[in-house]
């Protein structure tokens, strides 16, 4: 040791401090890498601007201040950045006899929790097959506010999830319904159920995906960051899979466009 010092010039307290400080930000980068792997474990594939405003308060106890870039260099050097992957099937059958109705939504801004609703229906593999999951998302929190998984792409599992989502609501001649113009949503059941409310009903234009974008982005964000895009042995395991990525999604995953809230507590604010 006292051969290394006189080398570089350098005292054994310079050394030993160098040796502590290395010790320290290893356990540091050890801390936060363990608190990334725990939100991971709920939620696979968020990425990394949310995972930092996730962790920031407890990052800066441990290690002080981290700035975005550093936390992305630190992903990076774990191997722990994401990459998304884009697939689409087809779930929309616009071809039918029943009524279309007009886009309610276009330009529209929503200032209130269960004043616009939008639904659209998602395939998950299974190993013989596909099994079909409904949603109805609150378009103002994000929230997902109905759902429903069968094996069909009739219009019993819409049907279920619109029920569900129109349990909490309290005055339903304020809530607009948007969709795409698929048969599930333009079929006479469905659209008594809302009339029967007084609600009002909204559509898309035909093959235009844009028109019902939160939708379609809700999808995405289960498919792509809980790995619902996987495949599952059975209908029940799939099942379980959506219903515990819901309630984190609902409840766990901060927006960026809700300036970092949870969809269940912009819904509630």
């Amino acid at each position: 040791m006292r051969q290394v010092c006189a080398l570089f010039n350098i005292t054994r307290q310079a050394v030993y401090k160098h040796r502590k400080q290395a010790e320290a930000e290893q356990m540091e980068e050890h801390l936060i890498l363990q608190m990334v792997h725990e939100i991971r474990r709920k939620m696979p594939m968020v990425g990394g601007r949310k995972l930092y405003w996730m962790l920031a308060d407890d990052m800066e106890k441990i290690a002080g201040s981290m700035g975005r870039d550093r936390f992305f260099d630190f992903l990076r050097k774990h191997g722990l950045l994401v990459r998304r992957r884009k697939r689409y099937t087809v779930t929309t059958n616009s071809h039918h006899r029943f009524r279309v109705y007009t886009n309610l939504i276009k330009e529209l801004t929503v200032d209130a929790p269960n004043r616009v609703f939008v639904s659209d229906i998602t395939y998950v593999r299974l190993d013989e097959g596909f099994c079909y999951l409904a949603l109805v998302t609150d378009m103002y929190s994000r929230k997902i506010v109905g759902f429903d998984v069968s094996e069909s792409l009739s219009l019993d599992g819409p049907l279920r999830a619109l029920k569900m989502a129109l349990f909490g609501v309290t005055d339903a001649s304020k809530l607009i319904h948007h969709s795409d113009r698929g048969i599930q949503y333009c079929s006479d059941d469905y659209t008594k159920l809302l009339q029967a409310d007084h609600s009002q009903i909204s559509m898309g234009e035909c093959g235009n995906p844009y028109d019902n974008a939160i939708a379609e982005r809700v999808n995405g964000i289960l498919k792509t960051e809980f790995l619902l895009d996987g495949t599952f042995t059975d209908l029940l395991s799939a099942q379980r899979a959506i219903r515990e990525a819901i309630t984190t999604y609902n409840d766990l995953r901060p927006h960026l466009s809700l300036d970092y809230l949870t969809p269940s507590m912009k819904y509630a604010a």
